[in-house]
This record gives C-alpha cells, structure tokens and sequence, in this order.
C-alpha cells in the first residue's frame, strides 16, 4: 500500500468569470461536490466558493492526476447544476485552472485562506488574486 501525502490548493472560475453561483446555489453546490468527490474517491480537505470561482484543498490520491480530478469535479458538478436547472441559462466552468502544490506545513493556513472566501474577495478581485498568484508562482499566463 502506498503512502502518499500530497496537497494541492486548486482553482477555478465560471465561464467567463460569470458571477452564477447564488448564495442559494452555493451550499448546495459545495454538498454536491463534497458527496460526488467521496463516490469517486477524491478526498477534499476543504472547499470553499464565491459568485465567480471555486477553492479547494484536495490531497492527490496514488492513481489521480490533477487533470482527472478537476475534469471529474466540473464536469460532473456543471451537469448537475444543468441537469437540475438549478440556475436560469446554462453553468459552465472555465477551461482553465491553477493547482499549487502545498506544503504540509501550511496546510492550515490554506485551509483558512479557503474559508475566508468572501471576507477577502471584498478587498480583492477575482482578478487580482489571480494576478497575484501569477506573480507568486511564475505564470506567464494569466488563468
């Protein structure tokens, strides 16, 4: 058995930075996604969302790529969303992602930067953290 701890913060936004998700959609979204990780094995550590994007802290399981994982998560949970007309029109995700490699010994601190969703995105854009992580990192391009 293989023994694997690997953190990774990951994000992403609606299509085109759309402001959808409702404050009524936004519990039932982070329950769905919760619920449908679990039956596909991916365990989330946290998970926190605003109107135009989505934060999670997941830890990579031995047989999980990033790119399966956040493939499984949007596809799976736009369709719902649709499925259910949870929302007027249709929900897409971006195409684009960011996934960040954490360190074990900030975990909590991500864990709280992931919670505190709405009280920092009234200081700063999705736009400008996004920026920010671009600077941070080293991406070229902006996400």
């Amino acid at each position: 058995m293989p023994f694997i701890n690997i953190y990774l913060h990951l994000i992403w936004s609606t299509k085109n930075r759309n402001k959808i998700i409702s404050r009524d959609l936004k519990p039932l979204l982070i329950e769905h996604i919760k619920q449908n990780a679990k039956q596909k094995e991916i365990y989330i550590d946290s998970i926190n969302c605003v109107s135009d994007h989505i934060h999670l802290l997941i830890s990579l399981g031995s047989n999980q790529s990033v790119s399966k994982i956040i493939q499984l998560i949007k596809g799976e949970s736009s369709h719902w969303i649709n499925e259910n007309k949870l929302i007027p029109g249709k929900f897409e995700w971006q195409d684009e992602y960011i996934a960040l490699s954490v360190s074990k010994s900030i975990v909590d601190k991500v864990r709280k930067y992931i919670a505190s969703q709405e009280v920092h995105h009234h200081i700063k854009s999705y736009s400008e953290e996004v920026d920010d992580f671009r600077k941070k990192y080293g991406f070229n391009e902006l996400v």
